[in-house]
């Protein structure tokens, strides 16, 4: 039964934080999905045999947010099938969540590749295809773009050549989702013990992608409206699911705004071309915003550089800056708050000796 743990996703990566001693005392569970109060996963208990758990998220209240579990985790637990662990992550998806509280939200962990799901209709954006890929550049993760409706577009030639003008070594896959013979071609991605993500607006066709790879109607899905080509929400949690094969898909509803957060090194790797522009530029603290000898500018100029690749590089930048004040002001906040209730704890427990 240990290559139903290796279809899972286990791999040498987790096996090798473990000692001998654990390997015997202790069993590997992946989490499938997290919900408010409790969360899903998988693996094999006492007996070898596959099981389903639902555990409480209480045993990890006082954790950080990057310490909870998020879908795709892998958790130790005991014999008895009580939590002990969680192991330490090969890949991390994470996102800020928009507000003053500057929280992070983890959206999936250990995953190997990322499908990066997008519509041949209006819903196509360049700007926020450069945003997926820097997430997923960040924890070195393999993006594949998908193009989806093509059957409702007369020519899908245009988005293919928009993706390839400024990535042209990143893989696109064109595909009819509701055609389960088209949809076979992403399975080259989805390899035994291969984890990939799904990740893009409501209404581009994730659903029907993981419907048809998993060959039912287990996720619900929902059509698009004609006037805006933007879909409905019908996934309303991450999950994981396990396919024949032995691969692993991750379904994500819709995200509305993605916030890069900690993803610095990876908005520089979306954007290698204008880094080494500006390697060239004569002042080495140059904006970009018209001073003389400026590289970039003069790629714009002589036509070799969108003026909207380097706004959106300059865009998620600012706002990689501002996320890390601002996450860095918080974690200082709570360190000091952490100080207090300790103090606070100390001293009620001096009083206490005294009386």
């Amino acid at each position: 039964m240990q290559t139903y743990i290796n279809q899972l996703g286990w791999n040498n990566h987790f096996q090798s934080q473990l000692t001998l001693d654990s390997l015997e005392a202790e069993l590997p569970f992946r989490v499938t999905s997290v919900h408010r109060n409790r969360i899903a996963c998988l693996g094999l208990d006492a007996h070898q045999q596959p099981k389903v758990l639902r555990l409480p998220t209480y045993t990890w209240r006082n954790e950080p947010p990057e310490g909870h579990p998020t879908v795709g985790d892998w958790l130790m637990l005991d014999h008895q099938l009580t939590p002990l662990y969680l192991l330490e992550r090969k890949t991390l998806i994470k996102r800020r969540i928009a507000g003053r509280e500057s929280l992070i939200q983890l959206i999936a962990a250990n995953i190997d590749a990322v499908f990066i799901v997008t519509s041949c209709n209006d819903e196509f954006n360049l700007n926020r295809i450069e945003r997926y890929l820097a997430l997923a550049a960040e924890s070195q993760i393999q993006p594949v773009i998908v193009l989806t409706k093509i059957d409702l577009c007369a020519d899908d030639s245009a988005y293919v050549n928009a993706i390839d003008k400024d990535y042209p070594n990143l893989p696109v896959e064109r595909v009819n989702a509701t055609d389960a013979n088209e949809i076979k071609t992403l399975d080259k991605w989805i390899g035994s013990g291969q984890t990939v993500a799904l990740l893009g607006s409501s209404g581009v066709g994730k659903s029907t992608i993981i419907n048809r790879l998993i060959g039912n109607d287990e996720q619900a899905t929902g059509a698009i409206r004609e006037s805006d080509s933007k879909g409905r929400h019908t996934t309303t949690v991450r999950s994981l699911h396990l396919l024949d094969g032995g691969g692993v898909l991750l379904d994500t509803p819709g995200i509305r705004e993605l916030q890069l957060v900690d993803s610095e090194e990876g908005i520089h790797a979306t954007f290698s071309d204008i880094n080494k522009l500006a390697a060239q530029c004569r002042f080495s603290d140059c904006r970009h915003k018209g001073e003389p000898g400026c590289a970039v500018i003069r790629e714009i100029k002589e036509g070799r550089l969108e003026q909207r690749r380097l706004d959106n590089y300059q865009k998620l930048m600012a706002e990689q800056t501002r996320s890390s004040e601002s996450l860095a002001e918080r974690r200082v906040n709570e360190r000091a708050l952490g100080r207090f209730y300790k103090h606070t704890l100390q001293s009620a427990r001096r009083f206490k000796s005294r009386d």
